[in-house]
């Protein structure tokens, strides 16, 4: 679904929640406590801000009565996304964040893959399907990545082992435009990035990648994501686990400035090949 006609969707979804929120005389507080949710959410999801979900669209047809209409609505906008169903939600995040921390032990982070690689990588998991595909795929991903260009971009940060540097995806030239965009991104700097060096071995959150969120008026989250699974969680307690573990991690990696002296070389090794 193009993002247009998405952001329709979303505006359909909050205003009919809203109408029959006021048709049930009930407040955005006191919906959102019968909901598990706090006002703001309420607020956030009737203005269009915040992506449906799935588990408070169940709840709200609950307390409001409605026939599982917002469960309905909630499917196809998921179903339509153009991700998968357990990335949808993160991908409808990521504008409204104020701040974006990843971790990946194995790949360079999506957000700042370049076309090859991310092509690349899309090759290797899915060996069978069309180029059309593989290039809406690629579209989708550099589409996400613009956020980190635009006036209202969120600080962003990222840890990546010295793994993903080595690891020749695409080959060598796709590995020296890579690693290129990693050193212009930091050097501008639009992010900041780390990297964990082999010789730290083993360190925390190993071979488990993470992303945390901060959001304006909303709480944070923390997304972890597994083989054909992912979870996006914003119970306090959890995301205070992930945030002491990325903090672990900060530790573990080197300096952004020694990082980037680390990326430098090791696209001067690929340009060298």
């Amino acid at each position: 679904m193009a993002r247009a006609s998405r952001q329709a969707a979303w505006e359909f979804w909050g205003t009919e929640l809203k109408r029959r929120r006021e048709e049930a005389r009930l407040t955005q507080e006191e919906l959102g406590r019968q909901v598990f949710v706090s006002g703001g959410y309420i607020s956030q999801f009737e203005q269009a801000c915040r992506k449906p979900q799935l588990d408070v669209a169940v709840r709200i047809d609950g307390a409001l009565q409605t026939d599982g209409f917002f469960e309905r609505m909630c499917r196809k906008l998921i179903n339509e996304s153009g991700f998968t169903d357990y990335f949808a939600a993160v991908a409808d995040l990521e504008p409204l964040a104020t701040k974006i921390c990843d971790f990946e032990p194995v790949l360079v982070p999506g957000l700042l893959q370049v076309a090859p690689y991310t092509r690349a990588v899309m090759l290797a998991d899915n060996p069978f399907v069309s180029d059309d595909e593989v290039e809406g795929w690629v579209a989708a991903r550099l589409e996400r990545a613009k956020h980190l260009s635009s006036p209202a971009r969120p600080m962003y940060w990222a840890i990546v082992h010295e793994c993903a540097l080595r690891t020749p995806v695409g080959g060598a030239a796709c590995m020296t435009e890579q690693l290129d965009h990693l050193v212009s991104l930091a050097r501008s700097r639009r992010v900041v990035i780390q990297v964990i060096p082999y010789a730290q071995g083993a360190h925390a959150g190993m071979s488990k990648s993470m992303r945390l969120m901060e959001f304006e008026d909303a709480p944070p989250t923390v997304y972890t994501e597994g083989l054909f699974w992912g979870q996006l969680l914003d119970d306090l307690s959890m995301v205070k686990r992930a945030t002491a573990t990325y903090d672990l991690l900060r530790a573990a990696a080197l300096s952004p400035e020694a990082s980037l002296s680390l990326i430098d070389s090791a696209a001067e090794s690929y340009r060298t090949t």
